[in-house]
């Protein structure tokens, strides 16, 4: 029996995942030996950036959060001459994206737990094939990093996992710096979209530029404006706000959805399998398959034509699916070692299906004292507030509870037009 996917690019990886949730790659990783473009390379023998110690608290080291751990050696190199940490999680190849992100920012928190890390100057990089991973460890989890910079590569795997809101990026930009010919042109699609980003050329971009870009950047505990979008209970933490249940039902007009909507394409039924979007041909050679893959594929296989027509690269495999509106029967010609073997399948035409969501947006009014907490999709949460910020008025929705003299943790619940609170358990 086929598997039906749907294929997206990452970076120069192409990638076939299952419909209903395309996403950047699970286990995927660039090849250790890629280098960013022009001179937005990670050091061989970079000198010190001077200025590149961004304000934070004394005696701890602002960090770099490594996307991909194969890259670790050469940014420690540059982080020992600038006083800064890396930190990466294990490579897991069989870890799916979300598994990823969260294991890189355990293993920040655990950096921050042992003292020396800076928590208000954590900053995410990655490069090439991972500079996607950037975009979407801060579309999942965007009260963890002060910044991040995405060298060479691309957004678009991220954004077609259907999985970017531009909410999160609201107090996390980014630098994407890369030389693509339609780079720049993307970059400021995103930036019209709300995508708080920096797009600059990769040519003559030097690690000093980079440093003093992320330097910049300090994240701050308590941001005075939050404003966070998920489609996930597991990813609902908004700085100071935790979101803890949902209700569709709960709508709010004022808040829209922030998606980046992706490009879900055209793919061929032929499994989960995965082929460089680079590949110069001729035709299409099998990279990957996933764990227990059951389809017509091996690794190693090339897919030489479709329909009776040659492929000549994975461009132009990718050119040809663009243009199919409709799913349909085809015909695809596989090569194996000295043999050819004709395989009947279809291209497939995902659905797109409606994208459920909840948002939150507050602001803290130091003038007035005021907590203003706008949601949607929301019934409950948890709040925490500074001593500085009390007493305050807080106001959920157009609820308002009045004169909060107690900081810490308020547990907050909305029922029946009623506003409940109670300490946090």
């Amino acid at each position: 029996m086929l598997v039906c996917a749907t294929s997206i690019l990452v970076g120069g990886l192409a990638l076939a995942q299952p419909p209903g949730g395309a996403q950047p790659p699970g286990g995927a990783q660039p090849p250790g030996g890629a280098q960013p473009p022009g001179g937005a390379q990670p050091p061989g023998g970079a000198q010190p950036a001077p200025g590149a110690q961004p304000p934070g608290l004394p005696g701890k080291a602002p960090v770099i959060a490594l996307v991909n751990p194969a890259d670790a050696a050469q940014w420690q190199t540059l982080a020992a001459e600038v006083g800064w940490r890396v930190v990466a999680a294990p490579d897991d190849p069989l870890a799916n994206i979300d598994k990823r992100v969260q294991a890189l920012a355990l293993k920040v928190e655990e950096a921050v737990k042992d003292g020396a890390a800076d928590p208000s100057r954590v900053y995410l990089a990655g490069r090439a094939d991972a500079a996607a991973t950037v975009f979407y460890a801060i579309a999942r989890i965007p009260d963890r990093w002060a910044a991040g910079v995405a060298l060479g590569g691309s957004p678009k795997s991220a954004i077609d996992s259907n999985r970017v809101f531009t909410a999160n990026f609201t107090n996390t930009p980014v630098l994407w710096a890369s030389a693509g010919a339609n780079d720049e042109s993307l970059a400021a699609k995103l930036k019209d979209a709300g995508l708080n980003l920096e797009w600059r050329s990769s040519t003559g971009l030097t690690n000093r530029a980079i440093l003093q870009w992320l330097a910049a950047h300090v994240r701050a505990d308590f941001p005075l404006t939050i404003d966070c979008e998920t489609n996930s209970p597991t990813f609902a933490s908004c700085y100071w706000i935790q979101l803890t249940k949902f209700d569709a039902a709960e709508r709010n007009d004022v808040l829209p959805l922030t998606l980046v909507p992706g490009d879900l394409g055209a793919s061929l039924d032929l499994g989960g399998f995965g082929y460089r979007g680079d590949d110069p041909g001729p035709g299409v050679g099998v990279a990957f398959l996933p764990e227990k893959y059951n389809g017509p594929l091996k690794v190693g296989d090339r897919l030489v034509a479709l329909d009776g027509k040659p492929i000549e690269n994975a461009r132009q495999l990718l050119q040809t699916l663009s243009k199919v509106d409709a799913t349909r029967p085809a015909v695809a010609m596989i090569e194996r070692a000295k043999d050819r073997i004709r395989v009947e399948t279809r291209i497939l035409v995902p659905r797109r299906d409606p994208v459920v969501t909840a948002r939150v947006k507050a602001e803290y009014q130091p003038d007035s004292h005021q907590i203003i907490v706008i949601s949607r999709s929301v019934t409950e949460m948890r709040i925490t507030i500074p001593p500085d910020w009390v007493p305050a008025d807080l106001a959920w929705n157009g609820l308002t509870l009045d004169n909060i003299k107690t900081a810490g943790c308020q547990a907050l619940k909305l029922e029946k037009e009623l506003l409940h609170t109670a300490p946090c358990q």
